[in-house]
This record gives structure tokens, sequence and C-alpha cells, in this order.
């Protein structure tokens, strides 16, 4: 990995790339929030350019946002745009302002211990606008928490207060789901915030599993989960809030202490059963319009036997950009999580990430160092040729739409 000054220094010498965020007139793609599902396409078509028609017409518009901008951004300043940061406390650290200035930081997540009201949220997110209008990308940064309703909600006085299982047994589960993704609007917006973590797409395979025990899942039904999430997430996209499906392809079926956040997680389900019920959801929400997914970091045998998920190309590129069609952001679960602590330091699994397709890294150990590890680790990757201008262009031009969108 290159030392941060040096290189500076060495980006500004000429390795350089052309990036539709460098000015907030430059021309950008739209995420269409009422795209029709795409068709299912062979799990053996690995690139995203074998698509239907709507998904072909998505990255033609895509490819025309990408024209140059001026200033142009560094390799370090287009591998920030993919890294989504967080810190202890509810100071905003004076390193990851200045990083913001300089236009290294995509987003930044919050967590309950940064958070004591709704309106300190907003004073802490109105300062993080301030450093990301004083640098050189003129786009919205990407703040985000999980207000998922029920147990997991940052922000503890706000909506939905329901969790996902409540609402998927009441009478009218799309109903209550809508007006859940309402409330979840109205709460992150009042707070400066403009996406959430949420909705969980996972289908419940026995009670009291691991997505169950917590109420996250709104049924062991995969009609009841689509109809659910699609509800919440045309609701809150409306409400001006991006929604994430999570967590592709599903974990639905993981045992009660089977929590990737602590540790490797293998769940042999048939590949029938996978796609019959668990990626049934995915279907739906992207038919919605869903901004982000996010993929787990379980292994699955029936796609790829050896990789985690949001490691994988054949799970990111083959299944969800391939087969469903997907053309909207990808973001990983915790950079920091047991499920792949053997896949070397932060920097080694971000580029992992980016290889396998995925478009934002979430580093959520509240470290500021964690972020930077995985930029600093990008961009090396990115001058080496590890990860190629292509690939790297297109996945920014994603996150840029989002934020174009947004704003």
């Amino acid at each position: 990995m290159i030392a941060r000054r040096p290189r500076r220094a060495a980006a500004a010498t000429g390795l350089v790339l052309s990036c539709v965020l460098a000015t907030a007139s430059c021309a950008s793609a739209k995420t269409a929030s009422g795209a029709s599902a795409q068709p299912d396409i062979s799990a053996g078509s690995s690139s995203a350019a074998a698509q239907s028609p709507s998904a072909s017409a998505a990255s033609t518009s895509a490819s025309a946002s990408a024209a140059p901008s001026t200033p142009d951004l560094t390799p370090i300043q287009l591998a920030g745009q993919r890294v989504i940061y967080s810190f202890a406390g509810t100071t905003v650290p004076s390193d990851l302002l200045t990083l913001i200035r300089e236009g290294e930081v995509g987003g930044v997540i919050f967590f309950s211990s940064n958070i004591t009201s709704i309106t300190q949220l907003a004073g802490v997110t109105k300062q993080l606008d301030e450093a990301q209008q004083a640098g050189p990308v003129h786009r919205p940064l990407l703040l985000m928490t999980d207000q998922e309703g029920g147990e997991v909600r940052r922000i503890a006085d706000g909506q939905p207060t329901d969790s996902e299982l409540t609402i998927g047994e009441s009478s009218d589960p799309a109903q209550q789901a809508a007006a859940a993704g309402t409330g979840a609007a109205q709460t992150l917006t009042s707070a400066g915030l403009n996406v959430n973590l949420a909705p969980v797409l996972d289908v419940y395979a026995a009670p009291g599993n691991f997505i169950d025990s917590s109420q996250r899942s709104y049924s062991s039904d995969p009609s009841v989960v689509s109809a659910a999430g699609s509800a919440f997430i045309t609701a809150q996209q409306q409400g001006g809030v991006a929604a994430t499906a999570k967590h592709f392809p599903g974990l639905g079926t993981a045992a009660t202490s089977e929590d990737t956040d602590n540790e490797p997680v293998t769940l042999y389900e048939p590949l029938s059963q996978l796609r019959a019920v668990d990626e049934l959801p995915y279907k739906a929400a992207i038919a919605s319009g869903v901004d982000l997914i996010m993929v787990s970091w379980a292994v699955y045998p029936a796609l790829d036997a050896n990789h985690p998920a949001g490691l994988s190309s054949t799970v990111v590129q083959q299944e969800l950009r391939g087969r469903l069609g997907y053309t909207g952001v990808t973001i990983t679960d915790a950079l920091e999580a047991g499920a792949i602590k053997a896949y070397g330091s932060y920097g080694e699994r971000a580029v992992d990430a980016a290889s396998a397709g995925m478009d934002l890294i979430l580093c959520s150990a509240q470290s500021v160092a964690e972020g930077e590890d995985a930029t600093e680790a990008l961009a090396s990757a990115l001058q080496a040729g590890q990860l190629t201008d292509s690939s790297f262009d297109a996945a920014v031009t994603r996150v840029d739409a989002l934020r174009q969108k947004l704003s």
C-alpha cells in the first residue's frame, strides 16, 4: 500500500481519471424509481451487458454520464467515492472532516452510539454536508443508518417502531410496510440522512432462527416478504430516502447462532430453493426500483462454494446483475465482519469485494482508519491495474447516479 502523501503527489503528476462527480452541474444518469422487473437471464452470463432492453438503456445512460468533467479526480478521490466511513462517539473527528473536504469520502454510516437525538444528529449531518460542499465533489454524501424497525432502530425515538415480523403478521402487511417506509423516510430526512440500510428481505425458514429471533423478517412466506418489502421500498424512496434490500441472496436459513458479523457461515441450500424462495423478494425489489442491494457475507455452495457472496463475482455479477438484471448500487455488509476475517486486511477485503463487483464498501468499525485503509487499497489496486479503469468507472458512475438522484 502506498503512503498517503507520496501517493497523493504521484496522483497529481498525471495519474488522474475522469469522473462525473467533480462538479454539481455535470450530467448524470438517473436511477429509474419505477423500473420494471428484468427477465431471467442464464446464470452462465457473467456480464451486465447481457440484460434486457431496459437494463441496456440504463447502461447507455450511465455511460453517457461519464463524460470528462473539470476538475478531474485523482485515484484516491475516485476510490473514496466507493467507501462508507464510520466514527466513534457523537463528535465528528477532524480527520474525517479533512478527508471529506479533500474529496475522499463517499458517505458515512451512523450507529446508536453516534446519536443522542434527532436534533443532535441533524447538527452532525449539517457539519458533514458543509465539509462536502467545501471540497471538489459536489454531490451529497451518502449518509446512512439501519432504521429497520423493532429492535434494529439506530434512531431510538424515530419511526418505524414495529418490527418487520409484526408488520408481516398484520392483516395487511403491504399497507403496514408502506406506512413504515413513510415513517422511516420522515425520521431520516429530519436527521439529514438520505439512505436507510433497510428493508431486510430474508425469508425466515424456521421460527427462532437467526433472522427471526430478532423479528427482522416479515415472514416465512416469500410472497409476503416480497409484497411488504416492495411496499416499504416504494414508500421510503418516494419520501426521498434510498432503500437497501438485504442480505442477498438471503440469510433466511441461517441457524440462531449463525451470525456473519461474528464468524463464517455456510448455507447449504439447493439452488432451486435459493431461487424460488430466498431470491424471490429481490425480484420484486428490483421491479420496485430499489436503490441499493446489500450482499451477504455467507457462503452459498449452490452458487459459489469458495467465496462469501460479497466476495464472489459469480454471486454479484452472474446471479444478481446477470440473471436478475439488477443495475443499481451494490453495497457490502460490514467490512470488519468475522465471516471474512480470513481474507486479509481491511484493504485486501475491500479490493476483493470491488473485484467481485461490489460498488460501495461499508467500513462500520467506527474507526476512520478502517475507511482510510480501504480507500488507499482501492486506489493502489486501480493504479496497479488490479482493478480495471472500466469496472472502477462503472462502479463510481452507479454511485454517482444515486447521489445525483438524492441531490
